[in-house]
């Protein structure tokens, strides 16, 4: 089968296409022909520097999410799952290629009505914003700054946030990303590669009650003091290259919360669920910004890197 091969540590250009066995599913295994793998920016860390939740030794078939069509089971599963349209995780490695065996009880089905790409799409950054908007615990009428807004997860976290009834204030960086944002009707959009962006904030809105932090360092800093007081921040990315720094006493000393929100693995795949079924009755609407054959998972990897990337990266296998 076609696969993408990561031999040694380093640049987008590590990553290089060639064969692999095809995998055949064993006992409570199922086969997955793969059409998209999902791509986040911990796999370009993993890459870079080896990195990440999933340690592995090299050389190694990178990628953690796939959609596809169940085509093989192993003994002891049920042959009637065939055929389904399924999302899942792969356990850490083996996403970027044709075919992959997970676990039975990895896989997801994905309703009807919701197209493949879409679910693979919020496999990852659905259920991470609906656990974001679950720890912050947000109230109608809110302030809500939403940093890295026109990324997977934020685009996401905006419509999560509106629904709730918050105001929300987008944050994102480029004017092309900006221009975006305020096509989608946002009201209040920033960019943060302007130094004057906190002005702009605090003017719109006085200041704001919850920070949905995806960005980290420096900017994050900058977020965290437009906060009031019985002020969230909640830290769930570091596209910046670091967590904020941020100490609690300096926190506590202005009322501020800080959350880095988790999961039990039972409530992840609950949480996928319904980002799922959010997404089918279309309610939750993945932004796909960017999609590369498997063959140029180095150019995806590059362009995550560049920060000039939309919504969610894709690899396209069909």
């Amino acid at each position: 089968m076609r696969a993408v091969w990561l031999r040694e540590f380093g640049g987008p250009e590590m990553l290089v296409p060639g064969p692999a066995p095809d995998p055949v599913p064993g006992p409570g295994q199922v086969l997955i022909e793969v059409a998209h793998a999902n791509l986040t920016f911990v796999e370009t860390m993993f890459r870079a520097t080896g990195f990440g939740p999933f340690p592995r030794d090299l050389p190694v078939i990178p990628g953690n999410g796939v959609g596809g069509v169940v085509t093989e089971v192993g003994p002891g599963v049920d042959a009637g799952l065939v055929g389904r349209r399924v999302v899942s995780s792969t356990g850490g490695t083996g996403g970027y290629a044709e075919r992959v065996a997970v676990d039975r009880d990895a896989p997801l089905p994905v309703p009807d009505g919701l197209p493949l790409d879409e679910a693979v799409a919020l496999l990852a950054d659905g259920r991470t914003a609906l656990m974001l908007l679950r720890a912050a615990g947000l109230r109608a009428g809110e302030r809500v700054l939403v940093e890295a807004a026109a990324g997977g997860v934020g685009s996401l976290l905006i419509q999560l946030a509106t629904a709730a009834g918050a105001r929300v204030v987008a944050a994102a960086g480029g004017p092309r990303k900006v221009a975006l944002l305020r096509e989608r009707g946002l009201d209040v959009v920033v960019d943060y590669r302007e130094p004057d962006w906190p002005d702009r904030v605090r003017a719109a809105t006085g200041g704001v009650d919850v920070v949905f932090d995806g960005v980290g360092g420096p900017l994050a800093r900058a977020a965290f003091d437009l906060l009031e007081r019985g002020g969230r921040m909640l830290s769930f990315g570091l596209a910046g290259g670091a967590w904020a720094d941020l100490p609690e006493e300096v926190a506590a000393a202005r009322g501020v919360t800080l959350l880095r929100p988790g999961a039990r693995p039972d409530e992840l795949r609950s949480l996928t669920e319904r980002a799922l079924a959010e997404g089918a009755a279309g309610r939750l609407r993945p932004l796909i910004g960017q999609r590369f054959p498997l063959e140029r998972a180095a150019d995806a990897h590059a362009a995550i890197e560049s920060r000039a990337t939309l919504g969610k990266t894709l690899l396209d296998l069909h």
